[in-house]
C-alpha cells in the first residue's frame, strides 16, 4: 500500500461531507454478523462506541471485535478456504501483494472521500501516532526524540521496545543520523548496529501494545516506545505518564477484507461507515488528536483544542511509516529481528 505524506494530507481541499447512502442488499443483510480483527485496550473501546455500535444501530449487522491481526491466521483461513475474519486491520500484515485480500469494492466505498488516491486492497480509516512515553514525576529531563533515546548517557534510564522490526529499524536509522524523509529504502545494516548501541539499555523487548503504559506504570522502565492514544487514556485514568510530541512514527491503518470472505458486502459496508466524515471525526475529538484522518473535510471539523493537542504534522522530524516497504520486507527483517533479540 502507498505511503501516505504529509503532502498528501495537508494539500486537500475542502470536500463535500454528505455521506453514501447506506443502502444494504438482501446478500449483506443475511450476514447478520462480521467480525472486526484488531485491537484491543483504548483502542477497542473507541472502536465500539464509535464504529462498531453505530453502525449496528443503522445496519441490523453486529460487529464482533477479536484483538490481533495475524497474517499467519489469514493466510491459512485464504488457502484452506475456511474464512472466518471479515474485516482486518492490515497495518501490521503487510499482506496485499500476497494475494490475501480482497479487491475494494469501490461501488460502496466512494474513492473520492479520501485524500490520497484508492488502493487496490486496503481503505486508509485512520492513521496514529508512535513514540517516546515516559513518567514526568520522575524522568527529569526526559529524553524527547529518538537520537536522544539512544543518548544513554545524557538521558540515562531503562527502555522498553517492540519486539518487532517494522518501526523500531525506523527510529533506530534516525537516532542514527538519516533524516526521516530519506529513510526508504531502509539501510538495513546500518539500522542493526545502531540496534546493538541501545539492546544493553533495554530491558523489555514488548509484545502487547498495553504494555508501553504498564512498564511505565510500575516503575519497570523509564522510557518505552508507545501510542499517543493509549497514553491519553491512562492520563485520563490519572496515570503519571506523557508522551513526547517532538518526534514521532506516524502509521496510516487500513482495512482490508481476506480473499474468499463469505461476508464481503457487508465487511465492505462497514469500512464504508467507518470511513464518513462524521464518523472520524467523532473518534479524533473524543481521543483527543491521538489520531488523524485521510478523509477530505474531517481536519476542518476537528476542535480547535484538539488540533492543538496533536503533534505537529508538518513537522520534518516525524517518520511517515511505509507499509509499502513493509510489504516486502516484513517476513525476512521480522525474523531477523526476533532472532537478533535472542542473541
Amino acid at each position: 500500500m502507498a505511503q501516505i505524506t504529509r503532502r498528501k494530507l495537508l494539500h486537500t481541499g475542502a470536500a463535500a461531507l454528505a455521506a453514501t447512502p447506506f443502502v444494504i442488499s438482501q446478500s449483506a443483510r443475511a450476514a447478520t454478523t462480521i467480525s472486526l480483527v484488531s485491537w484491543g485496550g483504548s483502542w477497542g473501546d473507541f472502536l465500539k462506541k464509535f464504529w462498531i455500535e453505530p453502525f449496528t444501530e443503522e445496519s441490523g449487522i453486529s460487529v464482533t471485535l477479536i484483538a490481533g491481526p495475524d497474517s499467519a491466521k489469514v493466510k491459512a483461513q485464504v488457502e484452506s478456504n475456511n474464512v472466518l475474519w471479515d474485516v482486518v486491520d492490515s497495518l501490521p500484515i503487510h499482506g496485499p501483494n500476497q494475494g490475501l485480500w480482497e479487491p475494494i469494492d469501490y461501488k460502496i466505498i466512494d474513492p473520492s472521500r479520501f485524500t490520497v488516491k484508492k488502493e487496490t486492497h486496503g481503505v486508509p480509516y485512520q492513521g496514529f501516532y508512535g513514540g517516546i512515553s515516559y513518567d514526568p514525576s520522575r524522568t527529569k529531563p526526559p529524553a524527547k526524540d529518538f537520537a536522544q533515546f539512544w543518548d544513554v548517557k545524557s538521558f540515562p534510564g531503562r527502555r522498553a521496545l517492540r519486539n518487532s522490526a517494522t518501526g523500531m529499524l525506523e527510529i533506530a536509522l534516525v537516532a542514527d543520523g538519516i533524516a526521516p524523509d530519506k529513510l526508504y529504502p531502509l539501510e538495513v545494516e546500518r539500522g542493526f548496529n545502531a540496534l546493538d548501541r541501545i539492546k544493553p539499555h533495554v530491558k523489555k523487548w514488548y509484545a502487547e501494545t498495553g504494555q508501553g503504559n504498564s512498564l511505565i506504570q510500575t516503575n519497570e522502565v523509564d522510557y518505552s516506545f508507545n501510542y499517543l492514544n493509549r497514553v491519553n487514556s491512562a492520563k485520563d485514568a490519572g496515570v503519571s505518564i506523557e508522551f513526547s510530541l517532538d518526534q514521532c512514527i506516524i502509521y496510516t491503518g487500513y482495512f482490508s477484507v481476506p480473499k474468499g470472505c463469505p461476508r464481503r458486502e457487508a465487511a465492505m459496508r462497514f469500512i464504508e461507515f467507518t470511513t464518513r466524515p462524521q464518523q472520524q471525526v467523532a473518534m479524533i475529538n473524543q481521543a483527543k488528536g491521538a489520531f488523524f484522518s485521510g478523509v477530505k473535510g474531517v481536519e476542518e471539523l476537528i476542535d480547535p483544542a484538539v488540533r492543538r493537542a496533536a503533534p505537529e504534522f508538518n513537522n520534518p522530524k516525524h517518520v511517515f511509516y511505509s507499509s509499502e516497504y513493509w510489504g516486502d520486507h516484513v517476513t525476512t527483517l521480522d525474523r531477523r529481528f526476533k532472532e537478533w533479540i535472542l542473541t
